[in-house]
């Protein structure tokens, strides 16, 4: 099936639907935020703020509800930090939760999924170990920018909601110091982790282990459909793990710690560390600079995903037996194969003739990518309009089956969107998130962070052919 970006966010009423405390007390803790000197309001999500009926808060409101923490109408009081275990670059860590957020509310969206509002930065928790809870300004910057270049390429991801700074200095070891200081609230479908599923497996409990299955099945999946809930939830969660891996490397996007305790058991991508996105087709790009082995680099994310799956494969035996878990383990590789071509010709702009057919047209791609003779981001700009390129770009013999290939394939979008009359393509590089930082460290300048989220959900537009 062609793959199809998320609609177009729409207006809906507030619902507030707090399922999470029917799992009961074992699945997190009861916390409060912690009280901050300022609240200034730097970021609030005016695309989807409607789709869960908040769009007429004004701007005091909001800082209660997302500075102070003020309970939404009928919601969470209070919240709730999350407990977890996970594999950090494979080592398995008993002792995480959520340390510096919590769960704050859940509602209704506009196509009556059940929505999580989740904080970072809030302050301490029964999780925070020696931490202070707290999030830096830029690292919230950096979650806007990530999320919203990512959703513009199609990437299921968590949406950055609000960002309000908070007035203090903080010391951070990667950062210079002392940094400005915030509290970011992020929008997910879902707050549970591949990490909930480990926790309650070594805690050895059957019943939550199988409530937790069936709460996911009916929230996020469509209800339970047979007799073996773990069964049916793993094979969704594999599929849309593979549709996640696939529209990252087709992104040119490295998210740079894909530990269990990152992996969203509805598949949406969120909780953005040291991400960057690859400027070319370079397999062994890294994003974290502690990442010395590249186990989470560009090329190796599939293969994470994959072996996260695994882990979670591991969790439900609990209650289910091996060999069908074992079964879809094998078929992601094909899985994710197929995602990959389909949201390749996606961006490409081209339809999706089904993974044997497309194939040819990929890899012709990604061999010419590899060369380097021209970014990611350059290329499917280029290629993306009706009108052929320049070619002198691409007068490389490498680029020669790709070119017959492309020939034949049947656009899939309009070109007369602003957007494609640009001389440059719509790019997240660090070099731009570090030059969009320093007009807000330097200087409190927010216009070039404001001009750039307007550029991507322009290019957003463009891909969506809206």
């Amino acid at each position: 099936m062609p793959y199809k970006p998320q609609a177009e966010p729409a207006k809906s009423s507030y619902r507030a639907d707090v399922k999470i405390t029917d799992l009961g007390d074992k699945i997190g803790d009861p916390v409060g935020a912690a009280h901050f000197p300022e609240h200034i309001l730097r970021f609030r999500n005016n695309r989807w703020d409607q789709t869960i009926g908040l769009a007429d808060l004004n701007d005091a409101e909001w800082i209660e509800h997302f500075g102070r923490f003020e309970p939404l109408p009928d919601n969470l009081n209070p919240p709730l930090a999350l407990r977890y275990h996970g594999h950090q670059f494979r080592n398995y860590n008993p002792d995480i939760g959520d340390g510096r957020g919590f769960l704050f509310a859940q509602m209704r969206d506009h196509e009556d999924r059940l929505m999580d509002l989740a904080t970072k930065g809030s302050g301490t928790t029964p999780w925070s170990r020696s931490g202070d809870g707290k999030l830096t300004l830029k690292g919230g910057v950096r979650e806007i920018l990530a999320t919203e270049m990512l959703e513009a390429l199609g990437v299921d991801t968590s949406k950055t909601f609000s960002l309000i700074e908070t007035g203090e200095e903080l010391e951070r070891g990667d950062e210079p110091s002392p940094t400005r200081s915030a509290v970011m609230t992020r929008l997910s479908h879902s707050h549970i982790r591949f990490g909930t599923f480990q926790r309650i497996a070594a805690e050895q409990n059957e019943k939550l282990m199988h409530d937790l299955a069936e709460y996911c099945l009916n929230h996020f999946y469509g209800g339970v459909k047979t007799d073996d809930p773990a069964t049916e939830l793993f094979g969704n969660v594999a599929a849309k793990s593979a549709q996640l891996a696939a529209s990252y490397m087709t992104a040119g996007f490295v998210h740079g710690v894909l530990n269990t305790d990152n992996n969203n058991i509805t598949g949406e991508s969120f909780d953005y560390g040291p991400w960057r996105f690859t400027p070319y087709w370079e397999p062994g790009f890294t994003a974290a600079y502690f990442d010395h082995q590249g186990l989470y680099c560009f090329a190796r994310q599939p293969e994470a995903l994959h072996w996260n799956l695994a882990q979670l494969a591991s969790a439900l035996r609990l209650i289910c037996e091996s060999d069908p878990l074992v079964a879809t383990l094998e078929g992601f590789p094909r899985a994710y194969g197929e995602a990959f071509t389909e949201h390749f010709c996606w961006r490409l702009g081209v339809e999706s003739e089904g993974f044997e057919i497309d194939k040819p047209l990929v890899v012709a791609a990604e061999q010419a990518l590899s060369t380097k003779l021209v970014t990611i981001d350059r290329f499917f700009f280029d290629w993306g309009q009706y009108t052929l390129p320049d070619k002198k770009r691409y007068e490389a013999e490498e680029f020669e089956i790709f070119k017959e290939e492309v020939a034949k394939r049947t656009r899939i979008r309009p070109s007369d969107h602003d957007y494609w009359q640009s001389d440059e393509p719509c790019s997240m590089h660090i070099e731009e998130v570090e030059n969009i930082w320093d007009a807000i460290a330097k200087d409190n300048d927010w216009q070039p962070l404001t001009k750039k989220v307007e550029a991507i959900r322009n290019m957003g537009e463009a891909l969506r052919g809206l």
